[in-house]
């Protein structure tokens, strides 16, 4: 028999070695790859997570671990680790049954954080959002209890009145976002929207700046019935604007009377002078009087062509107009006579539950 070399031997030993490696390391691999896809310890009904600010992956998993959700909490982190997932976003997770320790880890990269909704509702004042706000358990609420001047100290915006500012929509966040951030938001789509329509404006309008624009938009906003009468409303105002007529609309003096306002309007509240009661004041209001949709800003800069200068509601959630003061009171006995409260096209909006 042939001896074997001692430099063959090593040979040998060396491949024997390499070869078991290898074999060690496609099982680990393979056991790897079976552990990222077994899926977590989690019941029918999923499971929420709440990552806070500071919080690393580290605390996750641990946290996993002593709650019998995710076996091999370090193998996760030293995972997460190899294949570079480095930051993981804060917030509030949902993980549903099914998921595993790849998904979980995805999830995390992504900040699939779960989302909350608020809404404003057009034609709510400030007060009412604010309302909103406050009823949402899972806003920060950092404006809550502060006056006026204090909470537009904290929103940081360059105005001097809150009304009219904010855009109505559905705004989506993730837990413990703050009051804050979202009007934030909230203002800057309204800024957004005024400017570029008050760049595509028709001419010769009697307004001296886009906020007065705001404010005539906001007093169409609670006029306005039916969406498609918006520009005939807008309409009517600016020619009473551009021929020095009073405005005499119902909303800005509901908005004058403040909490007094009970569902009726007398003859006394049209007649007491308040800087909103435009039966009494030449022109625009001081300030907006509720939050505007996109609808009728745009109208407001944008006004239909035509004489009416009266509207009166039908009841049909329609209005009747006018082009003589004549033609108006017959309209008013026609539609309104005796319903004072029933001052617009439509039932002002409330603050739903």
């Amino acid at each position: 028999m042939k001896k074997i070399s001692p430099s063959l031997k090593l040979l040998i030993i060396a491949a024997a070695i390499y070869l078991a490696g290898l074999i060690s390391a496609a099982a680990g691999w393979l056991y790897l790859q079976n552990w990222l896809t077994t899926p977590l310890n989690i019941d029918t009904q999923g499971y929420r997570y709440e990552l806070k600010q500071g919080q690393s992956l580290s605390h996750l998993a641990n946290d996993f671990g002593a709650q019998g959700i995710l076996d091999y909490p370090r193998l996760l982190r030293l995972y997460a680790r190899v294949t570079n997932v480095n930051k993981v976003h804060a917030g509030e997770y949902f993980f549903a049954p099914g998921s595993t320790p790849q998904s979980l880890l995805e999830k995390l990269k992504k900040g699939e954080v779960v989302l909350y909704q608020v809404t404003f509702v057009e034609g709510w004042t400030f007060k009412q959002a604010l309302a909103a706000l406050d009823k949402n358990p899972s806003i920060r609420h950092e404006l809550t209890g502060k006056t006026n001047k204090e909470q537009l100290a904290l929103l940081g915006l360059a105005i001097t009145h809150p009304e009219g500012w904010f855009f109505p929509d559905t705004y989506s966040f993730s837990r413990n976002t703050s009051d804050v951030e979202i009007l934030q938001k909230s203002f800057r789509k309204m800024k957004s929207l005024l400017n570029a329509e008050w760049e595509k404006r028709a001419a010769n309008l009697p307004y001296k700046s886009a906020y007065e624009a705001l404010i005539m938009a906001s007093i169409i906003e609670r006029e306005t019935g039916h969406h498609s009468e918006r520009d005939q409303i807008a309409g009517v105002f600016v020619r009473r604007l551009q021929q020095g007529m009073k405005l005499q609309t119902d909303p800005t003096v509901i908005y004058g009377m403040g909490d007094q306002y009970r569902g009726r309007i007398s003859r006394k509240n049209l007649e007491e002078a308040t800087p909103y009661n435009t039966y009494t004041i030449e022109g625009l209001p001081p300030t907006p009087i509720a939050l505007p949709s996109a609808a009728s800003v745009k109208a407001a800069l944008n006004p239909a062509a035509g004489n009416a200068l009266y509207f009166v509601a039908k009841g049909d959630g329609t209005s009747e107009f006018s082009a003589t003061l004549d033609a108006h009171n017959q309209a008013v006995r026609r539609y309104q006579l005796n319903r004072r409260s029933d001052y617009r096209a439509a039932p002002p909006p409330s603050v739903k539950d």
